[in-house]
């Protein structure tokens, strides 16, 4: 039996007759969001509009077969992104945006969609410049809404800075998993309990999308998942199922759901197969769980409900419903011989006694094991603890600890990750986002996280680099000893061996080596540019991570003119070459996309020649639509002055479209310091093209006292990358490129090395503070969010209700001849955004600025007539920053 199976009912038929725009038709009185909130059982929580579109399988599944009731919390509106179908951008694309996800995620039955209202800048793969934009008080909101709704299940994104993985997504993972924890504490945000009469509440099971591993395809997707870490629990929901009530597998549902976000190029997703057995698994990655949870290896494990069980499911033989099951381990690091303390805690449902009960222990083969399970009996509400010594055999690596729970009115699971550790330990120093990511999992109690990113520091080819090993005593005494690299072919160290002495218990220090390309025929970039190898420490091998091979070029002196041809001598270097593939189709030959680029530098200006084969032209933009180029045939050249930046907000990109609706080309700077316009953002650039029967080249001048900051003449960071569309669509569908990596565009250290000889930057050119797009949509401002929020009475982006003492709301509306009179009762003054909706959408929209308490009467302008049920729906913005929704019918 599910927890509130006959609420959830009730609200599964209700929703399943309201119409798409709630109706006013019944309304005897005011709708508001005064009310006890809705209570879901799961929660997606994403970055953005379709973040959560390659779960809506499961999320279907879940809500058709299970009746789980999923909400989705969005941090932004997408404003950032591209638009494939319309003019749009900024606030507006975001009301678009939000539009398609409602659309989207109501074909796998989830109706709620908590947009916070953060802003939506550029794409980064940067985390911390993601907290940076968002602010401290994106958390609260997060914690709030888990708090209102209450899930037990909740579902994110990959919080770690994996190769390509956007910044936005990461830290809307970070904020999820934080809020895991901080919703059950009362000490965090405690004026959300003592202010705003929210409860503390410790949601059941967390998980991430995705699994690191391999499986098979077909029904037993989830059985044969193999992780990659075999103590993690990784659980799947084949896509393959049919949907009873929509007559086709629930891959072709999110397939059918996907398209919804046209504005981002994806209505031209082809169908997924018709065959079952070709169709995979939604993957998740379980964090943590406060309930029993299935075994691994299970059939409970391999099941639709795997993540359900114990949280909203029973399966056959566990313990009831409710039922807390929790394992922790004094150490995550263990280390063979030296013993650590497990603790067991079970706690009986509320209102149902266990009986007598005890656990057992599990560990791997060889480790020992010390203390009694014997729980005694547990009354309803009860908690037992087992506290048990384990002392680790030898080895390296994670391992499991688990528990199992046998009552007298069930069985249940729970497990824990540990790492084996040598006494000590040695890896390659860490990429800032690396570290910052791995203080992250510290901080916030999760180092079953850490780890997840192979650390990779990249060199160029044909040059070198001081490779720091960071050595770590995790013994209880002083170690002295040697550190040894063991390089691959093609590299070379100014030692293979270094000792380290008397470091101390707890500490690091940093062995430098200096590593060296011998071999520049090596490929570069993701043609195989990941060159791993070995670190030992006393013999012992202790980790293997990857150098990472770059381009580089040395870029010659010399005035070219800047016409768009390549005259005898304007560029006497070599010719880059930029047709490696970087994303999506494979170019199907050398005509249909491939490239070169040259390369020289003048004074204080850098010029680049670029000449691609492209055999259909993708959409002539607009010059007034110059921006967003990854939608048409494009150039873009990126340049980090120090060659060191950890995020593009310090780096120069521009982007050049060879020809526009008009003819002559048109440039852009994106996702850097400063955006915008060409010829507002980069005086001074200059650029031209020729476009011809099958291709074009592009060539610019860049005054380099535009980028943010003196370039260090022996390593500037550079790449050119083409954005290839055959299409007329406003959809790419190929990148090509010199540095070729998965999200590159945003990962500046993976970025080619350019060395201008001879040039000399002027001293101390300054390094302006970037311009960060900051304008979001405002959920005031949006209807459906409104509609949403009087519907399920939770206010509006994750922010506190307006105190009663300060709310207003919308008491009646009548239709006239000049538009529709609203009437509206203030508490206190206020500022009242009006919405006129019916069967076909807005008809009419004012914000009103109300100055006094009472009652204040205004009209709302109509731009068409009236359809089936009208209604007005006001969103009421308070003094004191809380908000309130109300919605009438119109009369």
């Amino acid at each position: 039996m599910r927890k509130r199976l006959s609420l959830v009912l009730a609200a599964t038929v209700a929703l399943a007759l309201s119409p798409a725009v709630p109706s006013a038709a019944s309304t005897t009185s005011t709708d508001s969001t005064a009310g006890a909130p809705v209570d879901l059982d799961a929660l997606f929580v994403g970055a953005h509009p379709d973040d959560e579109a390659f779960s809506l399988s499961t999320l279907g599944q879940w809500n058709e077969d299970h009746r789980v009731r999923t909400g989705v919390v969005t941090v932004t509106r997408g404003e950032g992104g591209g638009n494939a179908v319309g003019p749009e951008e900024g606030p507006a694309l975001g009301l678009l945006r939000e539009s398609e996800e409602r659309s989207a995620v109501g074909k796998a039955g989830v109706r709620e969609v908590f947009n916070l209202d953060d802003v939506d800048f550029y794409y980064t793969v940067s985390a911390p410049l993601t907290d940076q934009i968002w602010g401290a008080d994106t958390l609260e909101k997060v914690v709030r809404v888990v708090r209102q709704t209450r899930p037990e299940v909740i579902l994110t994104m990959d919080p770690a800075p994996s190769p390509g993985n956007h910044g936005n997504h990461q830290q809307a993972a970070r904020l999820a998993v934080q809020a895991f924890y901080a919703a059950a504490d009362p000490k965090v945000f405690p004026e959300q309990i003592t202010r705003e009469g929210l409860r503390p509440f410790a949601p059941a099971r967390l998980l991430l999308g995705g699994g690191r591993g391999t499986s098979q395809t077909g029904p037993s997707c989830a059985s044969t998942f193999r992780p990659n870490n075999p103590a993690q629990n990784v659980y799947g929901v084949w896509s393959g199922r049919p949907s009873q009530a929509q007559g086709k597998t629930w891959a072709a549902i999110e397939r059918d759901a996907q398209r919804a976000y046209a504005s981002q190029g994806w209505a031209v997703f082809p169908d997924v197969p018709t065959d079952p057995n070709q169709l995979g698994c939604d993957f998740f990655t379980q964090v943590d769980s406060r309930v029993p949870f299935p075994e691994p290896g299970s059939a409970a494990a391999g099941a639709p409900t795997a993540i359900l069980d114990g949280a909203l499911t029973r399966a056959s033989g566990a313990v009831p419903l409710g039922t807390l099951f929790e394992l922790r381990a004094g150490t995550f690091d263990v280390r063979p011989g030296t013993p650590f303390t497990v603790k067991v805690s079970a706690t009986a449902p509320a209102r149902e006694p266990l009986g007598r009960s005890s656990v057992k222990l599990g560990v791997p083969a060889g480790w020992q094991v010390s203390g009694s399970g014997e729980l005694g009996r547990l009354s309803a509400g009860r908690t037992g603890t087992a506290t048990f010594t384990v002392t680790p055999a030898a080895g390296t690596g994670r391992a499991r600890v688990s528990a199992t729970l046998t009552t007298e009115r069930g069985r249940g699971y729970t497990d824990r990750q540990v790492e084996i550790s040598p006494p000590v330990r040695a890896g390659q120093q860490l990429l800032p986002q690396v570290a910052q990511y791995e203080k992250w999992t510290s901080e916030v109690g999760v180092p079953q996280l850490r780890g997840i990113v192979t650390p990779v520091l990249t060199l160029p080819s044909g040059g070198s680099r001081q490779v720091g090993v960071v050595v770590t005593n995790v013994s209880d005494a002083a170690k002295s000893g040697t550190v040894r690299v063991d390089l691959p072919a093609g590299f070379t160290a100014d030692r293979v061996e270094a000792p380290y002495s008397d470091l101390a218990a707890g500490a690091s220090t940093t062995v430098p080596f200096t590593v060296t390309n011998s071999d520049p025929s090596l490929k570069t970039s993701n043609q195989g540019g990941d060159y791993a190898y070995t670190i030992s420490v006393d013999g012992a091998v202790a980790s293997k991570p990857a150098l990472e091979l770059v381009p580089a070029a040395s870029v010659p002196q010399a005035s070219p003119t800047v016409d768009g041809v390549a005259g005898d001598g304007e560029y006497p270097g070599p010719a880059l070459d930029i047709s490696r593939l970087w994303e999506g189709t494979a170019c199907s030959s050398a005509a249909d996309c491939s490239g070169t680029a040259r390369l020289a530098w003048h004074d204080d200006t850098l010029y680049l020649l670029v000449q691609v084969q492209d055999d259909v032209l993708g959409t002539r933009l607009a010059a007034a639509d110059c921006k967003r180029h990854w939608r048409t045939d494009a150039v873009e050249v990126t340049l980090d002055p120090g060659g060191t930046s950890e995020n593009t907000s310090t780096t120069f990109k521009t982007a050049v479209l060879p020809v526009t609706a008009e003819g002559p080309p048109c440039f852009l700077r994106d996702a850097d310091n400063r955006q915008g316009p060409g010829e507002q953002t980069a005086p001074g650039m200059r650029v031209a093209s020729k476009v011809a029967s099958g291709g074009y080249t592009v060539e610019m001048s860049i005054p380099l006292e535009l980028l943010p900051g003196s370039v260090d003449p022996a390593h500037l960071g550079l790449n050119i990358l083409v954005y290839d569309s055959d299409t007329q669509d406003k959809t790419g569908q190929t990148r090509i490129g010199w540095s070729t990596w998965g999200g590159v565009q945003g990962d500046p250290y993976r970025w080619g090395v350019a060395t201008l000889t001879g040039y000399r930057p002027p001293a101390d050119r300054p390094v302006p503070d970037p311009v960060i797009p900051d304008t979001a949509l405002s959920s005031l401002d949006s209807p459906q969010s409104l509609e949403q929020a009087v519907r399920v009475h939770v206010p509006l982006a994750g922010g506190p209700a307006a105190k009663e003492s300060e709310s207003g709301q919308a008491v009646s509306a009548t239709a006239g001849q000049e538009g529709v009179k609203v009437t509206l009762r203030a508490e206190a003054p206020g500022k009242a955004h009006l919405f006129v909706r019916d069967d076909q959408g807005t008809v009419g929209s004012r914000v009103v600025t109300v100055s006094r308490k009472g009652v204040t009467t205004v009209t709302v302008p109509l731009t068409r007539a009236l359809a089936a049920h009208p209604a007005v729906v006001a969103g009421w913005e308070a003094p004191g920053g809380g908000t309130a929704a109300s919605q009438v019918k119109v009369r």
